[in-house]
């Protein structure tokens, strides 16, 4: 009587323990189609035990097909069981059902359990349930549950059975209180904002200028740094191509039918007057009027908008002709200079208009076009003309044609280029070369392949070309600003150690250069350009101290001006304190129930077997 008394007493709060049947339900919802886990063979009938609880094949073949079907969707493609099982979902899964069936193991020692009329109730509740009529229907919930390969008693059962572990969560798991001094040390550490001063160190603030490296210096830089000026391994590939814009060099100009696009794109080329124009509706003819007198008054168009709700992006009409504006134009077109048009009646209602621009009639004469319009032309035409020549190349490649065979017989440029990943040339700027280059071997029978503008390729790897360090001559210029960089690195950050000690000494950090002014700012603040070391060295720092900052390709010196302790008792400090004590209740609420049900479990004993959880898992192959 004392265990049911307390479970009473701590009632779970809102968040409570979701009930594992719920997600079975919502399974229902999008149904199954009839899963086979029923049978499993050879008598294996469940997957594992704790204490006198069975965990069968069923339930773990459900509850492992649910967690596939939500990361599914999360990823917005299917999961197989070897994707389970590198997301670790099968463990997940054995985990859960472990926990569950400890709890319900000591949920049957201490008696605890759910009335009937409960259970009910949950049931005609559920919106699977439900028949045409929108109310629980017996022979959908029937339908359903076969759907699912469960019986009704099993599916009750199973739901009682947690329903009762829920009660007992409950009274594990509730009824915690945030301790207050945890919840404002926290708060104080959290909201506690510092402003601090920023001078950013440049080459201008050393005292002298670097020094330009000797060439005894390059060449130890050079040896000392051999990774960094080494060739990768690449594929030496040789190519043959058919581009279009070879192709549309040959393409004779067809007059007509350069008159014939220019027409097809008339609007583009011919603009008439517009104007760039906001439309502000409003829900009467005399709120209109009213806005009106309020605009020639002095109102900020802004505040007007503002008053309605709205965003300026939202009344944006961006540059509207006649025939857009409608029954507005006339008001609108009568403007020649920026100005309030209206109110007009429109659409939408009564409507004033902004006019921020006007825009002449624009119209681009053909023959200002004409090369633009011969290019595009000529492109198109070349992409058909050599989308017509790929079958007799794919002929000649099959008749045993070598790339070279294809320059003369089908007028294919053919060139050699070094390829690795990153590595920049004319030919690789295509995917489709670069997707074919990475899986191109070396007895590969060339195949033309299509490239994203039309043009084709077939490609033969002749060589791969091992990594090879570039002589020092080739990249003294590459050595000497690696060099340089890091010269210059190592000067400014020591610096920024001589600046933020003369600092402490008394002087003004300010003659040193301009100081920013940041903050205040929390712990989570963001200062663009600095390293993320910045801010948290600024809440390591007493006030008025100063401190060198470092970091790739960045020094400065910090000064902490200001700490400004977390606010007590505004309305951003309790709301703040309200979602900590809420965080803090819930880990302690889990970790309580963590300790209890790994007490359980080590009380019962648990028991698996592998060959019943292979056998369920080979029906997800």
């Amino acid at each position: 009587m004392s265990k049911l008394t307390s479970i009473e007493h701590h009632k779970p709060k809102k968040k409570g323990t979701q009930l594992v049947f719920w997600g079975l339900v919502g399974l229902m919802a999008v149904g199954l189609g009839g899963f086979g886990v029923t049978n499993f063979g050879g008598g294996l009938s469940t997957v594992g035990s704790v204490g006198d609880r069975d965990i069968t094949t069923g339930a773990y073949a459900r509850a492992l097909q649910q967690e596939m079907r939500a990361l599914g969707a999360q990823i917005n493609q299917p999961v197989t069981m070897e994707m389970a099982k590198a997301f670790g979902l099968d463990q997940q899964v054995r985990r859960r059902l472990v926990t569950e069936a400890a709890l319900s193991n000591e949920a049957d020692r201490i008696g605890l359990s759910v009335g009937d009329a409960r259970v009910a109730r949950e049931i005609t509740g559920t919106d699977a349930f439900h028949g045409p009529s929108g109310q629980f229907d017996r022979e959908t919930y029937r339908l359903v549950l076969r759907q699912n390969n469960l019986s009704e008693g099993e599916f009750e059962t199973g739901l009682r059975e947690d329903m009762a572990r829920s009660l007992l969560q409950g009274a594990v798991g509730g009824g915690f209180i945030a301790p207050a001094q945890m919840v404002n040390t926290l708060h104080a550490y959290i909201a506690e904002r510092r402003s601090f001063g920023l001078l950013r160190v440049t080459e201008a603030n050393l005292a002298k200028p670097l020094a330009a490296p000797t060439d005894a210096e390059l060449q130890a830089w050079y040896e000392a740094h051999p990774a960094d000026f080494t060739a990768p391994e690449t594929k030496r590939i040789t190519y043959a191509a058919l581009l279009p814009q070879d192709v549309a060099a040959t393409l004779p100009a067809d007059e007509a039918a350069l008159r014939q696009l220019y027409d097809e794109r008339h609007a583009e080329f011919v603009q008439p007057e517009r104007r760039l124009v906001e439309r502000l509706v409003f829900p009467t003819a005399e709120a209109a009027a009213e806005a009106r007198k309020r605009l020639d008054a002095g109102t900020p168009f802004e505040t007007l908008v503002s008053e309605r709700g709205l965003e300026l992006a939202d009344i944006d009409l961006g540059d509207a002709s006649r025939d857009a504006l409608g029954g507005a134009a006339d008001a609108v077109f009568a403007l020649t200079e920026p100005g309030i048009a209206g109110p007009v009646e429109t659409d939408l209602g009564p409507a004033l208009f902004r006019v921020n621009g006007v825009i002449a009639a624009h119209e681009t004469p053909f023959e200002e076009v004409r090369d633009d319009l011969l290019t595009e032309y000529q492109q198109e035409a070349a992409g058909r003309a050599i989308a017509g020549r790929r079958e007799q190349i794919d002929d000649l490649l099959a008749a045993g044609a070598t790339l070279e065979d294809l320059a003369g017989e089908a007028g294919m440029k053919i060139a050699t280029v070094d390829y690795a990943p990153g590595l920049d040339s004319d030919i690789s700027g295509y995917e489709a070369f670069r997707t074919a280059a990475d899986k191109l071997q070396k007895d590969d029978f060339p195949e033309t392949i299509l490239l994203n503008d039309g043009g084709l390729l077939a490609m033969r790897l002749d060589e791969v070309v091992a990594p090879k360090l570039k002589p020092f001559e080739e990249v003294r210029d590459d050595v000497a600003e690696a060099a340089r960089k890091d010269a210059l690195t190592k000067a400014l950050a020591a610096r920024a150690t001589e600046i933020a000690k003369a600092a402490e000494e008394g002087t003004d950090l300010g003659s040193f250069g301009p100081v920013e002014d940041l903050g205040p700012m929390t712990r989570d603040g963001f200062v663009e350009g600095v390293p993320e070391t910045l801010v948290p060295a600024a809440f390591e720092m007493q006030q008025g101290a100063f401190r060198a900052i470092e970091g790739a390709d960045f020094a400065g010196v910090l000064r902490l001006d200001a700490v400004e302790p977390a606010a007590a008792d505004d309305e951003a400090a309790k709301a703040l304190k309200a979602s900590l004590s809420a965080q803090i209740e819930q880990a302690l609420s889990q970790d309580a129930l963590a300790l209890f049900s790994n007490s359980l479990m080590q009380e019962a004993g648990i028991t698996l077997n592998d060959a019943a959880i292979s056998a369920v898992q080979a029906q997800f192959q």
